[in-house]
């Protein structure tokens, strides 16, 4: 096999995609698709890492939390994450995957604290590491999350599976005429305020100078083919 072109990377999954067509919570089925994906993806040889959002379950800024202070919505979000990521080692763990789960926030008894030099060696013998509880502080995404996991055991890059296709100038899913683009920069990124990531994700990224490749990851074997080397998506770097 030709020499693939990323060694080890972080794969963001959106909580959104554990819930399927019904919105909210989690379908096992999706979860069931999703870990089979992952598990192509490591069989490939490449060290994985996963961060998991909670979308699913609720967002932070969400206007349903109004009457929730900001601070402990975060924690509950670092909380149902923690969810996502027990439905995601499950499912792993049917198909025969190693799976090692680390929360930001300690909950000793359903997964190991974070710690980084454990997790890279967990990496090192070939297992995926669920990286949850986003980083174990309010006001940061799980996108943030990701990037700095990414920073931390020094992946090759950083995979965000999305909900659309790439990056565009708009929103695709308001504006009929919105164009992708297929490749930008950090600062193009933080510069048109794209949705796509939070400028701290981004800035992140740009200072460990670790490339952010967008996909759609409804579409079957689009992580492996990342992986592979296949031009799809978007990239900033």
């Amino acid at each position: 096999m030709a020499e693939l072109p990323y060694s080890r990377v972080v794969l963001k999954l959106s909580g959104e995609a554990f819930a399927g067509d019904a919105g909210f919570g989690i379908e096992p089925d999706v979860v069931h698709r999703i870990g089979a994906e992952v598990k192509d993806a490591r069989d490939l040889g490449v060290e994985l890492g996963v961060v998991v959002g909670a979308g699913n379950y609720l967002r932070a800024r969400s206007n349903s939390l109004h009457d929730i202070e900001r601070t402990t919505a975060d924690y509950m979000g670092m909380l149902a994450s923690v969810l996502n990521c027990l439905a995601l080692q499950a499912a792993l763990e049917t198909l025969g995957v190693d799976t090692r789960v680390q929360s930001a926030i300690e909950i000793r008894e359903v997964a190991e604290p974070y710690i980084r030099r454990r997790a890279i060696r967990h990496l090192e013998k070939g297992r995926v590491v669920i990286f949850a509880a986003g980083t174990g502080n309010p006001y940061f995404t799980t996108d943030t999350a990701a990037a700095l996991r990414a920073a931390e055991i020094g992946a090759d890059a950083l995979l965000k599976a999305s909900t659309v296709d790439g990056i565009y100038d708009s929103d695709p899913k308001t504006n009929a005429s919105a164009k992708k683009l297929e490749s930008l920069t950090y600062l193009d990124a933080l510069r048109a305020g794209l949705k796509v990531m939070d400028a701290t994700a981004v800035s992140l990224s740009m200072d460990t100078k670790i490339p952010v490749i967008v996909f759609d990851l409804r579409a079957g074997g689009n992580i492996k083919r990342v992986l592979l080397g296949e031009k799809i998506g978007s990239t900033i770097s």
